[in-house]
């Protein structure tokens, strides 16, 4: 009898962790238990399902139970592990829809079960038109109410919060013929990710796509049955809407594992050594619920992404089935659209740098993301934050139309890597007039950073 890996949780670090372990060992059982309808589905695509670029919610799923039963891991949807045993090593699962609970015992056990959205415990959050944007549930959630309202369907949206799920909402509901109205609590929009230079251009096009940014923090949603009103902290903060996005951030999901003994990190979520591997003997962690180590400061970090997720997975699996692997880390790439512009980052924020001791030198400058003669061609903005003492990356930004998420990954590699300004002037970066000037963006930057 073979060995068996349970994996607790079923979406991006699951089933990357359950498909990565029956291709490592063959012969072990792989059984996988996730607590909703759905699994491996592409929980970043939903904004873009909600605003009709994505017509069927199918095609968000990359893999159904069925498909994975014939690479032979056994899928368990609306099973919830309600409990882990590390001494007897069981886990006790409580099956959703059939009401019965009961044990199954593991070899090694993953636990990638992500995060959960914050809901402050306000009155109202339970009036038709509140809602949160993490699940493929709540997604389809939210498409239906925009949709199946006939004469009464929604015409004002409130988006609370300014991360990129609330951007990516906010130019949603606009395209999708709604005002909108941005309520975050430090009126700054991506404001742990952006300094206040780069966010600038930012708002400037939330502004002109119509979108309203105020100062607030929600208190209270009023309506009778439906949504009606949101009440912030501010004096005249009584905002009129039909339907309320909370976007203000996720907690890692790990009351499941505390429980069990295992270890929280600094950051609150599950701590975790390179191989993805927990303080229990043979009990792995990945996803969400996980931290990262942060290859710029050198510390633990929590920044949850699709990306890291299927990675750390990747990782959990293969040690979980006997093989060896390393996750290396991150430095917090992303990118984000709103509206014409593509909003991207790597590394520190010349704020965040500073508060970690570092005495930076900020280099921001525009250029164009192609020659300048060529039709189409746009403004680029580059950011680069570099430590004064000793010229290393620390971070970057990037606004622009078109060849952002390109230029932020040269960014990312240069971090991973610890490169210098002067390390940046010398990589020999592509050139076609439809695509880059003769002087990439980058360089540009990199040259006035080393003035």
């Amino acid at each position: 009898m073979g060995r068996r890996l349970i994996v607790v949780g079923g979406v991006a670090a699951g089933m990357s962790a359950a498909a990565k372990a029956k291709r490592v060992d063959r012969g072990m059982e792989v059984v996988v238990y996730e607590k909703s309808p759905y699994i491996s589905y592409a929980a970043c695509g939903m904004p873009y399902f909600i605003a009709g670029d994505v017509t069927d919610y199918r095609s968000l799923l990359a893999r159904t139970p069925e498909q994975m039963a014939k690479q032979g891991v056994e899928v368990n949807v609306r099973h919830e592990v309600t409990t882990i045993d590390p001494d007897a090593r069981t886990v006790t699962v409580r099956d959703l829809e059939g009401g019965r609970e009961f044990t199954q015992g593991y070899d090694r056990l993953v636990i990638a079960i992500g995060a959960r959205p914050v809901r402050p415990p306000l009155p109202g959050l339970d009036l038709e038109g509140v809602f949160v944007l993490r699940s493929l549930e709540e997604g389809r959630a939210i498409q239906r109410f925009l949709v199946e309202h006939g004469e009464r369907r929604p015409r004002r949206a409130l988006v609370l919060g300014g991360g990129y799920v609330g951007v990516e909402m906010a130019e949603t509901f606009r395209r999708l013929g709604l005002e909108v109205k941005m309520v975050i609590r430090s009126g700054k929009v991506m404001r742990t990710t952006l300094d206040d230079d780069v966010r600038k251009l930012v708002e400037e096009e939330l502004a002109r796509q119509g979108v309203e940014v105020v100062t607030g923090k929600p208190v209270a949603f009023e309506g009778s049955r439906r949504l009606e009103v949101v009440v912030t902290e501010n004096d005249d903060g009584r905002y009129a809407c039909d339907v309320a996005l909370l976007g203000i951030g996720v907690r890692p999901e790990v009351a499941l594992a505390r429980a069990a003994g295992v270890a929280l990190g600094a950051t609150g979520a599950i701590a975790t050594d390179n191989a993805s591997a927990t303080n229990l003997p043979d009990v792995y962690a990945a996803g969400d619920c996980a931290e990262a180590f942060h290859l710029v400061t050198g510390e633990p970090v929590y920044i949850p992404m699709g990306s890291t997720a299927n990675k750390q997975g990747r990782v959990a699996g293969t040690n979980a089935a006997g093989g060896e692997a390393t996750f290396g880390g991150v430095v917090g790439t992303m990118v984000v659209r709103a509206f014409d512009l593509a909003v991207a980052c790597s590394g520190l924020t010349a704020a965040r740098a500073q508060a970690l001791g570092y005495t930076v030198r900020e280099t921001m400058i525009k250029a164009m993301d192609s020659s300048h003669y060529f039709p189409g061609a746009a403004p680029i903005h580059v950011k680069l934050v570099v430590d004064e003492k000793t010229d290393r990356l620390l971070g970057g930004q990037i606004v622009g139309r078109r060849g952002v998420a390109k230029r932020v990954d040269v960014l990312a590699t240069a971090l991973h890597h610890r490169l210098s300004v002067a390390d940046l002037q010398r990589l020999d970066l592509s050139y076609a007039p439809p695509f880059a000037p003769v002087w990439d963006p980058i360089l540009v930057a990199a040259n006035v950073a080393a003035r």
